[in-house]
């Protein structure tokens, strides 16, 4: 068997309906859509989401919130305790804290680190953001923070 001898089923297709195109089609006059009504009409029907002029759903429910456009950018979270088991002089970077487990592989394109617990020696921290406080902390402890540019989701 060869690609161009590949064929559908006998009678597993047929020709499309050509409604509206005279009367020897046998769907001519009224092209299928009975008579009169507003279905029958040009742009006939109801809109979607009509409920029979009862208020529909959309419109039954609050709103609530904005997000503007894009959205919200959403990091994955590190706090300072769970860098505290590292040794002194480590470069952290989202590919060390994938294999610590403390991030996902598929959402390392965009890392913050937190300023909860503390640290006991000097670390060099390289991340898409950094809080204020875990600034303070890693540069109190003869650390550096470097903050890495535009968040990238790299695929896996």
């Amino acid at each position: 068997m060869k690609l161009d001898e590949l064929r559908p089923a006998p009678g597993a297709t047929k020709p499309r309906k050509r409604i509206g195109r005279g009367p020897g089609s046998g769907h001519g006059k009224t092209a299928t859509k009975g008579s009169k009504g507003q279905k029958a009409r040009s742009g006939g029907g109801k809109a979607g989401g009509f409920e029979g002029g009862q208020m529909p759903l959309y419109r039954r429910l609050p709103k609530r919130g904005f997000r503007p456009y894009g959205g919200k950018t959403e990091y994955e979270i590190v706090n300072l305790k769970s860098l505290d088991t590292l040794p002194a002089g480590s470069v952290v970077d989202p590919e060390r804290l994938v294999e610590m487990g403390l991030v996902r592989r598929s959402r390392r394109g965009r890392v913050k680190i937190l300023g909860q617990g503390d640290l006991a020696h000097a670390l060099t921290v390289k991340a898409h953001a950094v809080s204020e406080s875990a600034k303070a902390k890693i540069e109190a402890r003869g650390g550096s923070v470097e903050l890495l540019g535009a968040p990238v989701m790299a695929a896996s």
